[in-house]
């Protein structure tokens, strides 16, 4: 007969979870199994519960003894076992028969016998399992796990695919197998004997011995290839670390140029962190390199950042970057971090207001020269403000806008006193400094009636810009200053119609917009810093300033008109259409007026009667999905920009069609007409397995773009693949034959870990 005994046995329960705790070190600290495995904490006063056909009390020698069926319950942990054996005296105790340990997190430990002894100092598993909550498996011999020394596993594998067996009984993953393994629990380190990597159940790798750090700080290492540096290995390497303080060390091979050093230092504080990185080394072979700044024979960087959040809603920070030339990155394949853009800030944001305050200055990285970096300005200040304002319910909201953007340029971005003046239609900057601040306050409301959706919306802009010219163009305004109002007042109604089918719901919503804005300028910064393009679409049909920035504003009365549909189905998949078209009614049209950037050419907003847009996207049958965009030009109803795209995926089947088109327009310095068509597929012709294959045709010149395939295997925890891309004449980069290779060893713990890399083939051959 069953029979329950709760008795609290104080020093039965903190052996149970001491030994929980520390069967777990070893494996953990290889950052491979999940971070709560058997560490949930354990109170040793918490009652004891403990479960067998027959408890038996031994008063003589101090022994509790369980038999038949035992189970254990402590603090969320469950031990089952055959027979229990408690000294009381010594502390020791002893699990044996089929013992299972199972942890809250739902991990499970597989053992024959467990015991513990020394004082709960010791514990020893023999035939030990553990499987965690994730389907990884940790076997071995036995374990000894020693709280204040070290743990030791024999002949242990870990295999976060359990089992390690796929759909089709076939070896899948990878696994990491060891005569023994010991773990100092001081320090962390780890030591293998016979370490070996298995992938798909084949041993690829052996060594004799390995020792490794403490895994959870264990660098690792990078790579990466150019023609120009060769081979790259980074090995980054945390010298110091404390709660505030990390320093890191980056010793880089290269086995084209030599040895490049980084250090970083990472300081943290209770409101915000810091950091400063340096790097550098003295090149081996500059004469690999064409861009002159380039070629030096020391080159580096020093970056630094910082941010801080000093009170509630409020982050202050800065980045700044320093670099012998604006290369340096790309050529050795460095993170720029915040390298493009030197800046101070300040920023508030809450769920109805936002503060952005900056001081910036950019750097334009790449093979540009330090004049060319001189061109991109100083931004002095870059402030922008908004505040949303909720009205009492049915009155509406008001919106407040602000912003301020004062540039400095020393030189003119295309020509000028800084360089050889050149030919060209397009200036994006003039030297000189500048100042545009604007402000803008609106009203809206919606309102329904008779079905119909009403937005009524008001509102008043004004902007004061002041430039004073420093250029030596010809084409840059005179200095001057600007002082604007612009009245706004626009009216958005849709009338939407819904409607039920079987397994479906439609949505039709025509939607007219009339927008008047009765700007006084449309050039209200004078020069244009931050409105230099316009792409019109489905996107932007319905907006009231088209404009990106501030620089630029769309001027007269303009007509929206177009609608949406929407089939959403039941199960999830849906159609949505988007189409419409604008017209300018009375006043200039701010997309026709000249200008030097040539903002608006071939946008379709320049003519009275825009192109007409659509835009459409959808998902059928869980496994199609498709999208487009189309600019139809009404007046003969010719194609003037078209993008088209479609996948399927089912079953590790996989295919896209993909088609663009853009007419040219030669005043934007597009001389011939971009037409490409493209496909891609990928086919499963084993289990894990699939090859895929793309090739893309430039139709406009009528030879083709791009071509490749590869062979890849994926089964979750092992992905193995190799591709070859082939280029053609008109594509950016011309006549490229590349391979590349990739390997990842992945566990369901977030533990990921490969390399992939391209190599230029023609690289190769060359060397041969």
């Amino acid at each position: 007969m069953r029979r329950s005994n709760r008795h609290k046995l104080g020093k039965f329960a903190l052996a149970v979870a001491t030994c929980l705790v520390v069967a777990v070190a070893p494996v953990h600290a290889q950052s491979l199994l999940p971070e709560n495995l058997f560490n949930a904490p354990i109170d040793p006063t918490a009652p004891t519960a403990v479960e067998s056909e027959e408890l038996i009390f031994d008063s003589v020698n101090n022994v509790i003894t369980a038999r038949g069926d035992v189970v254990v319950r402590v603090s969320g942990y469950t031990i089952t076992g055959s027979q229990l054996v408690y000294r009381r005296s010594s502390g020791d105790m002893e699990v044996v028969g089929n013992v299972s340990v199972t942890d809250p997190a739902g991990n499970v430990s597989q053992s024959q016998s467990l015991r513990l002894t020394g004082g709960v100092r010791r514990a020893v598993l023999d035939t030990m399992t553990i499987i965690a909550y994730d389907g990884s498996r940790v076997t071995a011999d036995s374990a000894d796990f020693d709280q204040e020394l070290k743990s030791i596993l024999i002949n242990a594998e870990y295999a976060p695919c359990g089992e390690c067996i796929g759909k089709n009984g076939q070896k899948i993953g990878w696994s990491i197998s060891a005569a023994k393994v010991t773990q100092n629990n001081e320090d962390g380190s780890i030591e293998f004997e016979q370490p070996i990597l298995s992938l798909v159940g084949i041993p690829v790798a052996w060594l004799p011995y390995l020792w490794l750090p403490d895994m959870d700080d264990l660098p690792t290492p990078t790579y990466g290839y150019t023609e120009q540096i060769g081979l790259k290995v980074e090995v980054p390497v945390t010298v110091y670390s404390t709660r505030f303080t990390d320093i890191i060390l980056t010793p880089t091979l290269l086995t084209g140029q030599g040895f490049l050093m980084g250090a970083e230092w990472v300081q943290r504080f209770d409101q915000g962190s810091m950091r400063i990185k340096a790097s550098g080394l003295y090149q081996f072979n500059k004469d690999a390199f064409t861009f002159a700044d380039a070629r030096r024979d020391w080159r580096g960087a020093i970056q630094t950042q910082g941010e801080f959040v000093p009170v509630k809603d409020w982050t202050v920070g800065f980045a700044y970057a320093a670099f012998t030339d604006s290369a340096y990155f790309k050529d050795y394949l460095l993170e720029p971090r915040r390298a493009g853009i030197n800046e101070v800030y300040a920023t508030h944001l809450t769920s109805d207001t936002f503060v952005d305050a900056r001081i910036q200055q950019f750097n334009l990285l790449g093979d540009n020269s330090d004049q060319k970096r001189e061109q991109q300005g100083i931004a002095l200040p870059n402030l922008r403000v908004e505040r949303t304002f909720s009205l009492p319910p049915g009155a509406g909201r008001i919106d407040v806008e602000a912003r301020l953007l004062g540039i400095h340029r020393q030189c003119d971005y295309a020509s000028g006193p800084c360089v050889s003046p050149t030919a060209r239609s397009q200036e994006y900057g003039y030297a000189g400094t500048r100042a545009h601040g604007m402000a803008q306050a609106s009203w809206q409301n919606q309102l329904i009636a008779g079905g119909a959706v009403f937005t009524p919306f008001a509102g008043i802009r004004l902007d004061a810009a002041g430039y004073e010219n420093k250029s030596g163009l010809a084409t840059a305004p005179a200095s001057q200053s600007l002082l604007g109002a612009t009245p706004i007042a626009a009216l958005d109604i849709r009338y939407p119609f819904a409607a039920r089918s079987p397994g479906m719901t439609h949505l039709i919503e025509p939607i007219a917009q009339i927008v008047y804005r009765g700007a006084s300028s449309i050039q209200p910064g004078i020069t244009n810093e931050d409105s230099q393009s316009i792409i019109f679409d489905d996107t932007n049909l319905f907006s009231y300033n088209r404009f990106t920035g501030i620089d630029r504003q769309e001027t007269g009365l303009r007509l929206n008109v177009g609608g949406r549909y929407l089939a959403d189905f039941d199960d999830g998949n849906y159609v949505e259409l988007v189409a419409g078209q604008s017209f300018q009614l009375a006043g200039t049209n701010a997309f026709a007026d000249p200008n030097q950037q040539q903002v608006g050419v071939g946008s379709g907003l320049e003519i009275d009667n825009s192109y007409a847009v659509l835009g459409a996207y959808g998902v059928i049958a869980d496994s199609v999905k498709f999208g487009g965009k189309v600019q139809l030009d009404t007046s003969d109803l010719s194609i003037a920009r078209a993008s088209l795209g479609a996948t399927y995926r089912h079953d590790g089947w996989a295919t896209s069609l993909n088609y663009r088109y853009a007419e040219a327009t030669p005043l934007t310095g597009n001389t011939q007409d971009l037409h490409e068509v493209g496909a891609e597929v990928s086919v499963p012709f084993a289990e894990y397995w699939t090859i895929s294959g793309n090739t893309y045709w430039d139709l406009a010149s009528n030879n083709w773009l791009q071509v490749g395939g590869g062979l890849n295997y994926n089964d979750g925890y092992l992905a193995v693949g190799g591709n070859v891309t082939r280029t053609g004449p008109t594509h950016r980069t011309p006549n490229d034959l590349r391979a590349t290779a990739s390997i990842r060893l992945m566990a369901p713990a977030g533990f990921d870990l490969g390399y992939s890399g391209a190599v230029p083939v023609q690289d190769w051959l060359k060397a041969d």
